[in-house]
């Protein structure tokens, strides 16, 4: 860091608001316990932690960004959330204007024109770091348009959560591409009920030590407001005026309980928070504002004045509406304008392409049209363009800060998008192989997935995930996995999976313009079309303004009006790599086959997948995966629910044999 100092003086009405705001904060905390049992959430409070929270919400600008932690109340506070609204969340009331009553006390998903902005936040510690670095980088990339907006993002922590290897991966990623990001570490010595000694060998300051171009601050004592005050004001001063990364690691006590069910009693001694409570920071800023002349009455009469508003605030929660169970079901999925075909499949002038074709045509064509999207993953960078060529020419074309490799880091790759997308650019990451999802599968279940439920519509995730999957070119057990069961079993994201080049480009554009998180799943045998029998995956390649919208199935072949009457066909279920397998297989059934390809799994075309099942009365539905417990088997349930009367033989499923791999 810059070794200038920015100190400016506190007036003593300064401090009297500090006070002000730390009381409120205290009053709330100690009200929460008295009323335990009627707290619908369990919650956690800042208590021991105000002076650090009050000091830099103070710096913050409605511009900048906020992802703060469970403990921040006192933060959210001072940054001018009125108290009733938190009053609201606790217990659980419709006028909860974060998410509903959704969600737990302080977990905000705040937006308004003069607080900074706050996208929602989960209870997993440490995953708010990975979404804090994606809008750190949708900031980077917008101040190349407009250099004089100074945002940055503040992401507040307890030192606890440094431990987690997602919080590791946002640091090096803020750091490696220099992101205007403040990683605000809280330390209490405490991560529930394990001390300090037995969680870590260092704490966060000495930690990031050996990552270069992160720089760091080590506050000693967050209770005195006035030094903290001066510490936290030259910190975000540095990040906003030189836009780099910077690391603040204040130590600070823990004086409330871990959370309203984990009481401080049941595992710290009497002595211990005896001698913590001298530490206290609001006893320490009442000392203080009473030798700078503030009278003992004056004091006496703000601290009853908060703790009866306070009470009121209370009483007029209590009173509030309930959440209609009417709104139970609404915000699963923002609505997409996406709802029918529009555009040229079959253009008279173009010719025929491979699915990859089709698909780094249609990236080009999306990232020409839209300058907020980017693309991103690992080897998709000029150098390579990716291990299938699905990216070739495309970082040459646009550009290093939207088309860019990455380290080998999945939870950040889908993390950051919803940081990127909640900042207002439209990031498609890239997974490099199905196989290596799963270190993202905290991002996508803690947050991505439950982001838009629960900030109650106000934060839609437009996210393009692109996966390669399926078992093609000697790739082995750790290249070869169909992965599409484990997330269809995730409410609020979208599955796309194509067969061919022609769905495949539009389907992509309807990905990318969907409002929600959508994983966009492409069998690797089919993009260069050398699998045997899957020579119809190439097309002829559609227009750059075909869409193709998610949720509507195609029937690819069906059997002749004859062999229907005298009941001797069936339907075959299917998507992706099965596709070719079942035109294949048909061969030798002609007029006998309808083939039904889902193209999407999430929405999957209910409508569609009955009535040919009623049309036909056997049912057979081909995958990939080890069939059980799999998607296949839960459609084959589905229909043998929805259509049990129409069907002359239980439903077959054909997949893959159950092995680990």
């Amino acid at each position: 860091m810059d070794d200038y100092k920015r100190f400016t003086s506190i007036s003593k009405q300064q401090l009297l608001r500090a006070y002000h705001q730390m009381l409120t904060a205290q009053y709330m905390a100690a009200l929460f316990d008295k009323y335990r049992k009627d707290c619908k959430y369990v919650h956690a409070t800042a208590r021991g932690h105000e002076a650090i929270q009050v000091a830099t919400a103070w710096q913050l600008q409605a511009i900048d960004y906020c992802c703060p932690y469970y403990r921040d109340d006192a933060l959210l506070m001072a940054l001018g959330i009125n108290p009733s609204l938190l009053l609201a969340q606790l217990l659980a009331k419709a006028a909860d204007p974060f998410s509903g009553g959704r969600t737990y006390y302080a977990h905000s998903a705040y937006k308004h024109p003069s607080t900074p902005t706050i996208p929602p936040q989960s209870s997993a510690t440490g995953m708010q770091a990975i979404q804090a670095v994606g809008i750190a980088y949708a900031l980077k990339v917008q101040q190349l348009e407009n250099p004089n907006e100074k945002a940055i993002v503040l992401c507040s922590m307890g030192d606890g959560a440094v431990a987690e290897g997602e919080v590791s991966e946002a640091f090096q990623f803020a750091a490696l591409k220099q992101l205007p990001v403040l990683f605000l570490i809280q330390d209490n010595n405490w991560t529930l009920s394990a001390s300090v000694t037995e969680t870590r060998t260092s704490n966060a300051y000495e930690y990031v030590a050996g990552i270069k171009q992160l720089h760091r601050l080590h506050i000693t004592d967050g209770t005195d407001f006035e030094t903290t005050l001066n510490e936290i004001q030259e910190a975000v001063h540095f990040v906003r005026h030189q836009q780099k990364p910077l690391l603040v690691h204040v130590q600070v006590p823990l004086l409330g309980h871990h959370t309203s069910g984990v009481r401080k009693e049941s595992y710290r001694s009497k002595e211990e928070l005896t001698t913590l409570a001298a530490q206290d920071p609001i006893l320490k800023l009442r000392k203080k504002l009473f030798a700078k002349g503030v009278s003992i009455q004056t004091l006496q009469n703000l601290e009853a004045t908060v703790q009866q508003e306070i009470e009121i605030r209370f009483e007029e929660a209590l009173e509030l509406a309930e959440p209609s169970i009417d709104t139970l079901q609404h915000h699963i999925f923002a609505p997409t304008s996406i709802t029918h075909e529009t555009g040229i499949r079959r253009p008279a002038n173009k010719k025929t392409v491979f699915f990859i074709e089709a698909l780094l045509h249609g990236m080009e064509e999306i990232l020409a049209r839209h300058p907020e999207a980017i693309f991103y993953g690992q080897d998709i960078g000029a150098r390579l363009g990716g291990v299938f060529r699905e990216s070739v020419g495309l970082a040459q074309k646009f550009g290093t800060p939207r088309v860019f490799n990455t380290a080998i880091q999945e939870a950040l790759l889908v993390g950051a998008s919803m940081g990127m997308a909640i900042a207002g650019l439209k990031p498609i990451a890239q997974i490099q192989f199905g196989d290596y999802f799963w270190p993202a599968m905290n991002q996508l279940v803690s947050e991505l997935s439950k982001a838009y439920y629960l900030s109650n519509g106000k934060f839609s995730i437009q996210t393009l995930i692109r996966i390669p999957v399926g078992a093609y070119g000697g790739g082995g057990p750790y290249h070869s996995a169909s992965i599409e069961s484990t997330l269809l079993t995730i409410p609020g994201i979208k599955i796309v999976y194509p067969s061919n080049a022609a769905d495949a480009k539009g389907l992509l554009k309807a990905a990318f313009l969907d409002p929600n998180p959508v994983l966009f799943l492409e069998h690797k045998g089919l993009y260069w079309c050398k699998v045997l029998g899957s020579e119809l995956s190439k097309n002829i390649e559609p227009a750059s303004n075909y869409i193709l919208p998610l949720g509507k199935a195609n029937i690819v072949q069906k059997a002749n009006t004859q062999t229907i009457e005298s009941g001797e066909t069936l339907t075959i279920i299917t998507y992706g790599m099965g596709v070719h397998w079942a035109l294949n297989a048909s061969l030798h059934f002609p007029g006998q086959v309808e083939i039904v390809d889902l193209r999407t799994l999430q929405p999957l075309d209910e409508t569609r997948v009955f009535n040919s099942v009623k049309t036909h009365n056997k049912v057979l539905i081909l995958s990939e995966e080890p069939t059980n417990n799999s998607f296949a088997e839960s459609l084959a349930g589905k229909i043998s629910q929805h259509c049990f009367e129409y069907l002359d033989a239980p439903v077959q499923v054909i997949g893959a044999a159950n092995l680990p791999a």
